[in-house]
């Protein structure tokens, strides 16, 4: 599946970008509604009081690659606390190729398969990846386009001092 949206050298843009950006107040979300690989539906307003991160993806993109451990930890230490982690796979070729790369990356947080309805409700990606960030009342805050880290997640969301590192 190929998007108009991503460009040939988004690679190459992805790689070199590390642009975020914070979200002005016309920019509010409405809210969404994605139903993952599993048949899940996920809205917005059903993880109220968690922070939400919705990561733009793709099997081909290095540096897409290089996040997925932070944000599997983050999911994996914070899910059932403060945070939910949607990854949003784009300009796959077929869904075994998508499931593979999970599988082999672990990725333990759900998984949408990205189109222009996704694109409608998040908004457009210039460069993978790309994260929107909502705080716990469901407003888009941050949207950071290219590699993301714990770092950077915990300096937005702040760091739960009950969090386990095992």
């Amino acid at each position: 599946m190929t998007l108009p949206k991503f460009a040939t050298n988004l690679f190459f843009v992805a790689a070199l970008s590390t642009a975020s950006f914070n979200i002005s107040a016309q920019h509010e979300s409405k809210g969404f509604l994605l139903k993952d690989t599993q048949g899940v539906k996920h809205t917005l307003s059903h993880y109220k009081g968690k922070w939400v991160l919705v990561n733009y993806w793709a099997t081909w993109c290095p540096p897409c690659l290089e996040e997925v451990p932070d944000l599997v930890n983050l999911y994996d230490h914070r899910r059932k606390k403060d945070l939910m982690v949607l990854g949003v796979v784009f300009d796959y070729q077929d869904t075994k190729e998508v499931a593979d790369y999970v599988d082999d990356m672990l990725m333990s947080y759900p998984i949408v398969l990205g189109d222009e309805e996704v694109i409608a409700q998040i908004g457009a990606a210039d460069v993978l990846p790309t994260t929107f960030i909502y705080n716990p009342q469901g407003k888009l805050v941050n949207i950071k386009r290219g590699l993301i880290t714990r770092q950077y997640i915990e300096k937005i969301i702040g760091s739960s001092k009950s969090m386990s590192t095992h």
